[in-house]
């Protein structure tokens, strides 16, 4: 038959160890070309469209669209075009004690029983040979003889210290005063092993000689969460063990759980509770955002300082660059010119594009700018980078942050684009949030939070004007940036924010 190729789920990105599937563009039977689009798949941090690397048939798809598969993982089997069918060859008998030298093609059992492979032998086609396992000691011996563990006394020993004799074959080697370990002997019948076992109690769902319910942990769970007591019901599971529909029926009323009216209430507050929720698995984007939040907050020492600003001269600025021949056909928004004066003020203070290396016990200072832009995306959130930001002009920024958002937001952006940032800034403004307490992106040490622009009284020459204003928040890594260094950082983007001719005296 035609020889059949798996096609693993491979690694789209750095460190990648999951993805999930989101939907299959073919389906089996399906004939495909080399390259070919086949399947759609989200990462923790993109959503990734995949290639054939064959041309041919499909034969079966391996998973299922929601189906999180691990990287290696075969995802589908594919028959390649022109693959010939190959015929069994006939066995050859070998002569005793001689190893075949020769194998098999690709995929083949060859003469020495091993599954030819790219590189290397393979496995064996047949299972390695056990053991076979001694009997149960204390199952007995079903008659008299040598069909004992240990011969006609029917004893095994115990590894404990405790011999253990199996029914009709006690004798004089349960009582010769010696274990394997040397304690004390003692001997066992299968009545006594019987009343050494633990029998639930007139299916009440308790354990023998205590109060303890026999339950699973979940349906604890559920028993706490409807406030369902345990103790006052009768499993109907194996044992006794009560079951979750034991609990229910005793939460609808089929047995009463409480006594009191106040218990009665909870009991049917808890149970509108539990049906008016709903859960959702962590994957994905949450999955990864919620763990490099977790690994930055508690490994990097944050501090947060505030900065509010008169952003009236940047708002005059951007309305005279509309009318500007060179930007008529580029959208300049408040986060452009912002991005632009975090890249002249990380000049002044190269510490705020530094990164911690804590196991070469060394500060890594980047002589170039990854910008992140953090955007809100119906898969979660997702950092892209904008690569050298610090060479590009305002207009040159300007298009590449649009560029960006738009295929963030349209869930299209490559894992590498999330990848190698320097420094990250945050636009909460766009959520009409004046500010906030960002948290570092893990191997950087500054971010910056753009909070909303609104119209509020301020003090000019001594007169109070109505000006437009926003509040800025950086929050840096203690372990490389002083707290001198921040505040020299947050106070030159406040500067080029507040008046933006000052970019024309920093170098």
């Amino acid at each position: 038959m035609a020889q059949l190729k798996n096609f693993p789920l491979p690694d789209v990105g750095e460190g990648l160890t999951e993805a999930e599937i989101l939907n299959w563009r073919i389906g089996p039977g399906d004939a495909v070309e080399l390259n070919q689009i086949i399947v759609e798949i989200e990462t923790a941090k993109a959503s990734v469209e995949l290639p054939c690397p064959y041309a041919g048939t499909i034969s079966e798809l391996l998973a299922e669209p929601g189906q999180t598969v691990e990287v290696g993982t075969p995802i589908l089997t594919i028959e390649p075009a022109g693959a010939e069918s190959d015929e069994p060859a006939p066995d050859k008998p070998a002569e005793q004690g001689e190893r075949s030298e020769q194998g098999g093609k690709i995929g083949e059992e060859g003469a020495d029983g091993r599954i030819a492979t790219l590189v290397g032998y393979g496995p064996r086609s047949t299972s390695a040979k056990r053991r076979p396992r001694k009997k149960d000691a204390t199952a007995g011996q079903r008659g008299s003889g040598s069909g004992g563990v240990n011969g006609s006394t029917g004893q095994r020993p115990a590894t404990n210290g405790t011999p253990v004799t199996s029914g009709a074959g006690t004798d004089s080697a349960s009582t010769n005063g010696t274990a394997v370990n040397g304690s004390a002997p003692a001997t066992s019948t299968p009545s006594a092993s019987r009343q050494a076992e633990p029998a639930a109690v007139g299916g009440t769902g308790e354990a023998a000689g205590g109060g303890v319910p026999l339950a699973k942990p979940p349906v604890r769970k559920l028993a706490k969460d409807l406030g369902v007591e345990l103790r006052s019901l009768h499993g109907s599971g194996s044992g006794g063990v009560i079951t979750r529909q034991d609990v229910e029926r005793a939460a609808a009323g089929g047995v009463t759980a409480a006594t009191s009216e106040g218990s009665a209430a909870g009991t049917r507050s808890a149970r509108d509770s539990a049906e008016r929720e709903h859960r959702v698995p962590i994957k994905g984007v949450r999955k990864a955002t919620a763990q490099a939040m977790v690994d930055s907050a508690f490994t990097a020492p944050h501090v947060t300082e505030f900065l509010t600003i008169d952003v009236t001269p940047m708002m005059e600025f951007r309305e005279r660059l509309k009318k500007h021949p060179d930007f008529r056909d580029v959208k300049v928004t408040p986060l452009a010119i912002a991005s632009k004066a975090m890249c002249l003020a990380a000049k002044r203070t190269p510490d705020v594009n530094a990164a911690w290396d804590g196991e070469a016990g060394e500060i890594v200072y980047k002589d170039y700018v990854h910008l992140g832009v953090a955007a809100a995306t119906e898969r979660g959130l997702v950092v892209p980078k904008v690569r050298d930001a610090d060479g590009m002009s305002l207009r040159e920024l300007a298009v590449a942050l649009e560029e960006l958002t738009s295929t963030a937001r349209e869930g299209r952006t490559s894992p590498e684009a999330m990848t190698n940032g320097t420094i990250t800034i945050t636009n909460v403004g766009v959520f009409g949030v004046d500010t906030g307490t960002p948290i570092l992106n893990p191997g950087e040490s500054a971010i910056l939070a753009f909070g909303a622009i609104r119209e509020m009284p301020w003090v000019v020459d001594g007169q109070v004007v109505p000006r437009q204003v926003c509040q800025l928040a950086l929050s840096f890594d203690h372990r490389v940036v002083d707290g001198q260094q921040g505040s020299r950082f947050l106070a030159d983007v406040g500067a080029l924010l507040s008046d933006p001719g000052m970019a024309l005296t920093f170098q």
